[in-house]
């Protein structure tokens, strides 16, 4: 279908936010803003944002991309992700304004990306689906439990560590401190007081819970942020009910990395995303 690409500036507070919508002939009712994380901007590693809003444009459906304050072309200071809640809901008003007839929006992230949308959508009837790609939950005991999980076990799979010990260049003092560090970190998060402030993992939980809309979570099997937030949502009987619903679908790819840098689990999750927007 064609498609064209609009690039807006809106409004957040005192600043000038820059944004990129691309936006089909015949839009569908639903249409997809993507939520930028961390330290970029509204390409996205690889493109990739870049090339999902056109994948979905191409088949019909409207998406936005845009930079956060102090991020890209956008004014403002640098913030938190926690801190972006603001930037999206200006985005928000900003892509409806300009795909007329979209009744509803789904809000798609990556890592922080994702964990801010968690966060942001139960406060905004508009957002009706999350497709939360490696939510970062990430704790210093989390990271230490997921690694002690993980690292040790590949350690064992992978040839080139049997290689070392057989030709004694295996490191036993410095590898036991290390593992002895982890332990450490791992049990020392988890005797928090009663008035402590609640953990990211939870404000994740809790956001997710007021959340009503249908969910979609992509894990990249080879990224640790990945295998975090799954450990996270197995830790407890809370979240193991909160993602077994109905209303939320799984995907895996499980040679996949953070950002999803190859070309092929780029589409792959390019194709889940639309195939799901439509599903509901």
């Amino acid at each position: 279908m064609p498609y064209e690409e609009r690039a807006l500036t809106f409004d957040c507070g005192s600043a000038a936010l820059v944004g990129i919508a691309s936006v089909p002939a015949a839009p569908a009712t639903r249409g997809v803003l993507i939520v930028v994380g961390g330290p970029q901007y509204r390409i996205g590693s690889h493109r990739q944002f870049a090339l999902l809003a056109r994948h979905l444009a191409a088949h019909g459906i409207a998406a936005m991309r845009f930079d956060v304050r102090g991020m890209g072309d956008s004014d403002g200071e640098e913030r938190d992700f926690e801190a972006i809640q603001d930037d999206i809901r200006a985005a928000l008003d900003a892509f409806i304004d300009a795909v007329p007839g979209m009744r509803d929006v789904v809000l798609w992230g990556l890592c922080d990306g994702a964990s801010a949308a968690a966060m942001y959508a139960p406060n905004d009837t508009r957002v009706r689906g999350l497709v939360l790609l490696n939510p970062w939950v990430r704790t210093d005991d989390g990271v230490a439990r997921t690694t002690l999980k993980h690292h040790y076990r590949d350690r064992l799979r992978n040839p080139e560590f049997w290689r070392k010990l057989a030709r004694g260049q295996f490191d036993y003092a410095g590898s036991l401190t290390s593992m002895l560090k982890l332990v450490r970190t791992a049990f020392a998060g988890r005797a928090s007081p009663d008035d402590a402030p609640a953990t990211l993992p939870e404000r994740m939980r809790q956001g997710l819970h007021g959340f009503k809309g249908h969910l979609l979570l992509v894990i990249g099997g080879a990224d640790l942020t990945g295998r975090e937030f799954c450990d996270v949502a197995g830790s407890t009987p809370a979240w193991k009910r909160l993602l077994a619903a109905p209303r939320v679908t799984w995907r895996r790819l499980e040679e996949a990395d953070h950002t999803f840098s190859r070309r092929a689990w780029r589409d792959q999750v390019a194709e889940w995303t639309r195939e799901w927007v439509v599903s509901w």
